[in-house]
């Protein structure tokens, strides 16, 4: 039975339980390989069809470098509000018994400057950054797979397409779910961006299918990642930047220059454990290192305190506070400005940081600084049978990006220009504030904190672990890592287990979730210490992996609608 056959919309309900896939004649017979070490490999994602294009992968002698890619395709399809090819991120990969980091993450255009979104009086104009085609960077997941592919792939480029293009072309059921993202977020582009005309049939229960989606990935699997940056779908992305009220400065220039990076990925030891997360451009994996670090340094302040009670929830903001002074400071591109990364990580450094905790009230915000001398993202893990992991997190930035739909390509374009300093001091949609080192340069990255996150046990994948979130990605990570191995939790339970946040500003503001929301007592009793508390925010979609004496356990977060395969 062929692939075209197997994701047929009339057997799509088989394919969301992840039950009954047939064998696809398309893959070529896996090349020998060395003997597995795990019982089964594994996959944690955001939804049943990216979760079903890794297991058809896995199970065809592919990797997890494949089985990555695959998902990264099929969640262009099904899950529009990240899933992406107008987007970018961030991939960690553990191969071979060697880390790796490739960073895809998107550049600004050569006519960006670093006041495209000031008006006349140097005030921002609201939105610019957001919604429309001026708002969005050059584009890297294409040719991030393909880079990542070719490195490490096993099966062919075509094969690992194959699934995207069979549920673009034939169309997928749309779950109510799926259906209520788009109507959350329709408002926030009906009149400025042509989103509403793509996606208005994509409705709960009817098959969705698009064509013109299709065709471009036809011509990623035909002609390779220049299928994308350059041909046909470079000119329909051009094109998109001349149509609307605010055109956007993208050209084929900066689509057929666009290069992905290997980068040093970040390397920490805690409690046993070495962490392999991302370097900058991401600030994840430096704040993800600093979080852990301080909570080990204040060992003795946490001894006795439970989980989640007012004393824990105080504590872990008060190292959040500092956390987030410094990467408003001095985090950025890499490659346009220093930054210092040792000395952020450095045991020293961070004890230092740790003894300023204040144990029982707030640090007035007018003491937190910077240290050392002068939300919408998604997230896939993937273990395979010989212990390979890939972490990969990627995003078009907010929901839905730009709302702006390639015409003839059928792919919506990301706002990522949103995650630099628009303006220094001023909030960007997730209310982080930045400085100089993350303004508005021509191909420039722009900051992230996406912390796409591989643990290791004795030279051994023990966690992959990730999330969307925005700001949070990283605070979220920590929480997770810090629920499974400090309070040993099962990885299910670390995963859905009530969690909350804090980045410094607004104020003392502790932000809770609406799905397991901070109890009263525990509000009251933080508002007295001063704190002000949010119920009412969301609290991301961790997709978790966990080795557990040579088996696989993948739990997907409850908040979402993924799915966790194991794949003997």
């Amino acid at each position: 039975m062929s692939l075209a056959t197997v994701l047929k919309p009339v057997l799509v309900s088989s394919l969301v339980l992840g039950l009954g896939l047939s064998p696809i004649s398309a893959f070529a017979k896996p090349s020998k390989a060395p003997a597995p070490v795990l019982a089964a490999g594994a996959v944690a994602a955001p939804d049943a069809f990216g979760a079903a294009a890794a297991k058809q992968v896995l199970d065809k002698g592919g990797n997890a470098v494949d089985a990555a890619v695959a998902t990264a395709f099929a969640l262009a399809v099904t899950y529009p509000s990240a899933g992406n090819l107008g987007g970018g991120g961030f991939m960690t990969v553990w191969m071979d018994g060697k880390p790796y980091f490739l960073d895809y993450r998107e550049r600004a255009p050569a006519k960006a400057s670093r006041d495209m979104y000031l008006d006349a009086k140097g005030d921002v104009v609201e939105g610019l950054s957001v919604v429309g085609p001026l708002a969005t960077a050059t584009p890297g997941t294409v040719r991030g797979m393909a880079m990542a592919h070719k490195r490490f792939g096993k099966l062919s480029w075509k094969q690992v397409l194959a699934p995207a293009i069979a549920l673009a072309r034939d169309g997928f059921l749309v779950s109510e779910r799926l259906q209520q993202s788009r109507d959350e977020s329709a408002p926030d582009y009906t009149g400025k961006t042509n989103f509403g005309t793509y996606y208005a049939p994509m409705t709960k229960g009817k098959v969705f299918r698009q064509p013109q989606l299709a065709a471009t990935l036809q011509r990623i699997a035909d002609q390779g990642d220049k299928g994308f940056y350059e041909g046909k779908t470079a000119d329909l992305i051009v094109a998109q930047m001349g149509r609307g009220p605010v055109k956007g400065v993208i050209t084929k220039t900066d689509l057929a220059s666009y290069k992905a990076v290997w980068r040093e990925p970040i390397r920490a030891s805690w409690n046993g454990f070495d962490i392999i997360t991302a370097p900058p451009p991401s600030s994840g994996g430096i704040a993800l290192t600093q979080l852990l670090t301080m909570k080990s340094d204040l060992a003795p302040a946490f001894e006795g305190v439970a989980h989640n009670s007012p004393q824990y929830i105080h504590l872990i903001a008060e190292i959040e506070k500092r956390v987030y002074a410094d990467r408003a400071e001095y985090l950025g591109d890499p490659d346009f400005v220093k930054v210092p990364v040792a000395a952020l990580i450095d045991p020293a450094y961070l004890a230092r940081r740790a003894g300023e905790v204040k144990a029982l009230t707030p640090s007035v915000l007018a003491s937190v600084q910077p240290g050392i001398e002068k939300p919408q993202t998604t997230h896939f893990s993937i273990v395979d049978r010989w212990g390979n992991a890939v972490a990969n997190t990627y995003t078009l930035n907010g929901s839905y990006g730009s709302g702006v739909v390639v015409e003839g390509g059928g792919f919506l374009l990301n706002d990522e220009m949103d995650d630099f300093s628009v303006k220094p001091g001023v909030p960007n949609i997730y209310g982080v504030v930045g400085g100089a080192a993350n303004a508005i340069a021509p191909f420039k990255t722009p900051l992230s904190s996406m912390t796409p996150t591989v643990v290791l046990k004795d030279g051994k994948v023990a966690m992959v672990v990730g999330t969307p979130g925005g700001s949070r990605i990283f605070t979220w990570v920590f929480q997770v890592m810090i629920n499974a191995y400090d309070f040993k939790m099962p990885l299910k339970d670390a995963v859905s287990v009530q969690r909350f946040h804090h980045q410094l500003l607004p104020e003392n503001l502790i932000m809770a979730e609406t799905f397991a929301p901070l109890s009263e007592p525990v509000v009251k009793a933080l508002e007295a210490r001063g704190y002000r508390v949010d119920n009412t925010g969301w609290s991301g979609d961790i997709e978790a992996i966990q080795i557990m004496d040579g088996q696989p356990i993948a739990a997907s977060d409850p908040r979402g609608w993924g799915v966790s395969i194991t794949v003997p």
